[in-house]
């Protein structure tokens, strides 16, 4: 499994999502956010104008081969009640799944059914 790219959503202003840092696996048995079984295999910075308004994870389960996306909040947006949003879907655009809304923490957990196969990722914060 492997991320083709990061997805551009135009809401109001372009927001890009641009990798930062790739970090390692939860202890085995541990239920992340996405549930047990899921490793975080990404974790890209959300920026707009420059300034990083979020951070998207994406976790990956090979006993189930889906992959999972959430959008956090940063900075001005972290633990505020903001509007956040996130998109996966596999690389040739089916199984999209999205969360969005005004949320305090984060948008998702969202699935795709990708085993061996490229997704897309997309994840806006911003005010409204």
């Amino acid at each position: 499994m492997r991320t083709r790219k990061l997805a551009t959503l135009l809401i109001g202003a372009a927001l890009a999502a641009a990798p930062t840092l790739v970090a390692g696996a939860a202890p085995a048995g541990a239920a992340g956010p996405c549930g047990s079984g899921y490793s975080r295999i990404g974790v890209y910075s959300i920026t707009k104008d420059g300034t990083r308004t979020g951070t998207l994870e994406v976790h990956y389960s090979s006993g189930t081969g889906k992959n999972c996306a959430l959008t956090y909040g940063y900075g001005a947006y972290a633990n505020t009640t903001s509007w956040k949003r996130v998109t996966i879907s596999r690389g040739d655009g089916s199984g999209s799944s999205t969360d969005a809304g005004r949320y305090e923490s984060y948008a998702g957990p969202v699935y795709v059914s990708a085993s061996g196969q490229c997704i897309d990722v997309a994840g806006p914060c911003r005010t409204m």
